[in-house]
């Protein structure tokens, strides 16, 4: 999808379950690799996108965003239900760089916005969503994917 410094944020497939079994495993997210496997594909069969960031090398960090009608807006929304980088990659860009894709790919699927529920309650999280456009609602996080007034994807 994109591309900096050698930093390149791709839709995620079965050949990066191992990767991605030891980025989980570096935010204190043990899954074993079959559930992690059996849980990415379905994550596929579904509306979203499931990005990481990849630098020559297993991948550095990950996105999981779903789409979805709510009740309470015309537009559909997207849900991000995991946001990590690799400790050692923080505050380079990467999580920066998979929300703007995210966003992207939200927004060509006719998403209004984004929303992420702070379930862990991360106070760096929290701060990189405020940095990142998001407004601050109580536990959930929403930021926009479209200018004001812009109703759909062809307008």
């Amino acid at each position: 999808m994109s591309s900096r410094y050698g930093l390149s944020i791709r839709a995620a497939n079965g050949g990066d379950v191992d990767g991605l079994a030891a980025l989980l495993k570096a935010a204190d997210q043990t899954m074993a690799r079959d559930r992690l496997a059996a849980r990415l594909n379905a994550m596929q069969d579904q509306p979203g996108a499931v990005l990481i960031a990849d630098e020559w090398g297993p991948p550095t960090g990950l996105i999981a965003v779903h789409w979805h009608a709510v009740l309470t807006s015309d537009l559909e929304a997207g849900w991000i239900s995991a946001l990590l980088v690799d400790p050692e990659r923080r505050r380079n860009g990467v999580a920066r760089l998979l929300l703007k894709a995210a966003s992207q790919a939200a927004r060509s699927a006719g998403c209004g916005d984004l929303r992420l529920i702070d379930q862990a309650g991360s106070s760096d999280l929290r701060a990189f969503c405020l940095a990142t456009g998001f407004e601050d609602s109580g536990q959930m996080l929403t930021r926009p994917v479209r200018k004001r007034g812009e109703l759909s994807p062809s307008a």
